[in-house]
This record gives structure tokens, sequence and C-alpha cells, in this order.
């Protein structure tokens, strides 16, 4: 179980660090568009971050939960990164 959680909570750590360097190369995106398109474009951004933020503290509770808590989170995070995920591709959607 111990190994399971473990592979399981990098994996999540891993997706993480991915997100936040596609986050960067939109921002990049963005910094190059006109005016009106950028502001369209940070606001997308910001939602895709407080997405992000929410999935970085359910991780954090993921991390710090005992066994018997840790399977009951796993539901709530792993709907956090589906959230995330979802929202990541809308983004990148919108920035072609």
């Amino acid at each position: 179980m111990k190994d399971n959680r473990k592979a399981y909570e990098e994996k999540l750590d891993a997706q993480l660090k991915e997100w936040s360097a596609q986050i960067a190369l939109l921002k990049a995106k963005a910094d190059n568009a006109k005016a009106d398109a950028k502001i369209e474009y940070y606001k997308t951004i910001d939602a895709l971050q407080r997405k992000q933020n929410e999935a970085t503290a359910k991780l954090r509770e993921l991390k710090t939960a005992g066994d018997e808590a840790w399977e009951d989170l796993k539901a709530g995070a792993e709907k956090a990164w589906a959230e995330v995920k979802t929202a990541y591709h809308d983004a990148s959607s919108r920035f072609k």
C-alpha cells in the first residue's frame, strides 16, 4: 500500500510540474498577443492557475493524510486533477 501511495503521489507531483511548465508557455503566448486578446488570455490563465492551486492543495492533503483517510482524499484529488486537465485543454484550444 505504501509503495502504491508514494508512486501515486510522485505521479501527481510530476503532473503538477508539467502543468506549471505548460502554463509558462501559455503566458509567453499571451505576452505576444495583441492587447485585447492578451486580456482574455490572462483571464484564462488565471482560472487555470486557480484550478492548479486547488489540485496542489489536494496533493498536500493526500501527503499528510493517514492511511485510512488517504483513500477518501484520493477521490477528491482525482476530481481536482480532472478539472485542471479540462481547464488546461480548454485554455490550450483558445491559444491556437
